[in-house]
């Protein structure tokens, strides 16, 4: 009995610490709010996303905590994420849904704003799909063939994003003409501005996104897919060509893949570096319950939202290895998408969601 009891009793001293723990965490949320910064403008993926996601988890939170969507515009989603990074409160009460290439522009040293995507704390993304280069039916350009013909304008967010890097590493690797207009707030933004005729073309989206945004153009073809990002393709869109397919050389391809990867990455949520770890683990928590919650399922099912998710801990390992990536392939990259051919949509018409 005296070699069992320090056993036993060691087992004691464990059970009230994680019973601990999870008492802490719902003391500190019980009664409050967390702030949930939302990157991108109102109505495009992110922020369905996120404001859904965000509903739905506050049930799986301890303390049941109020999650309050706040949308904080700028930069193709870069100052909300600076924002929970450098001034938001580091304890758990702040949430941002971010821009998904924010590591790889980490990576290739072309994020403007100071963030570090290796130290904040990531609670999942409940969408991986891949992303797709659109241009309008109107425009001319159903194929990568048809964009090398004449120079054709295609609209961006931030000019380092996603939306600006897809044309460009084309027009760098296979000789297409896009003329790239940064600047535009959000999805809603460049997809009126292809309405209007004031552009040819988006430069990133969420193939789900549209699915869930804008079905009847998919239904009736007022939208041409040039070419789709991630690592496989699309079972619906089998005639679409994969980014990282079409690189020239081995070199090229390797860097396709890592610009293609970031799809993983989806819709992420991250938390601020410095939030106490059993918070960080009860945010975790709460989004893995909510991606399997038939509440949160029959939501997104309803506007056509597409469910494929990851929990924090396998993104944050997917960031990190992002952020380690080896020198010749980012350097490789690097050289595919510098932008010479990016321009800066003007402040006031950027507000308006207008290509001049």
């Amino acid at each position: 009995m005296r070699k069992i009891l320090p056993a036993l009793g060691a087992v004691c001293l464990l059970l009230p610490s994680a019973a601990g723990a999870q008492q802490s965490v719902a003391d500190f949320y019980k009664g409050k709010s967390i702030d949930l910064y939302i990157g991108l403008s109102a109505g495009g993926g992110y922020d369905l996303y996120a404001r859904i996601t965000a509903k739905h988890m506050e049930k799986h939170i301890p303390g049941n905590p109020n999650i309050v969507p706040k949308q904080m515009l700028g930069a193709g989603g870069q100052k909300a994420a600076a924002y929970v990074y450098e001034v938001a409160p580091k304890d758990g009460t702040a949430i941002a849904a971010g821009p998904q290439e924010i590591a790889l522009e980490q990576t290739l040293g072309t994020l403007p704003i100071k963030f570090d995507a290796a130290k904040v704390q990531w609670i999942g993304n409940p969408s991986i799909d891949n992303n797709v280069l659109v241009t309008w039916h109107t425009s001319g350009i159903k194929t990568i063939a048809d964009a090398k013909t004449k120079e054709f304008v295609i609209a961006a967010t931030a000019a380092t994003g996603a939306s600006a890097q897809y044309p460009q590493v084309l027009n760098t690797l296979l000789g297409t003409k896009f003329k790239i207009i940064a600047g535009y707030p959000g999805g809603r933004d460049m997809d009126l501005a292809m309405e209007r005729g004031e552009v040819h073309g988006r430069g990133s989206n969420a193939y789900a996104s549209y699915k869930a945004t804008a079905p009847e153009w998919l239904k009736d073809g007022k939208i041409n897919m040039i070419v789709q990002v991630g690592l496989a393709k699309e079972a619906e869109l089998p005639n679409v060509p994969l980014l990282m397919d079409l690189g020239p050389t081995p070199e090229d391809r390797a860097a396709l893949k890592l610009l293609s990867s970031v799809t993983a990455v989806g819709r992420p949520l991250f938390t601020s570096p410095g939030t106490p770890p059993e918070r960080v683990a009860a945010l975790r928590r709460a989004f893995d319950l909510t991606v399997k919650d038939p509440a949160y399922l029959a939501e997104l099912q309803k506007i056509n939202l597409t469910l494929n998710p990851m929990g924090g801990e396998e993104l944050q390992k997917l960031i990190e290895d992002t952020v380690n990536t080896p020198k010749p392939i980012v350097e490789r990259l690097l050289k595919a998408i510098e932008g010479r051919d990016v321009k800066e949509l003007p402040a006031a018409d950027a507000t308006k969601g207008g290509a001049k």
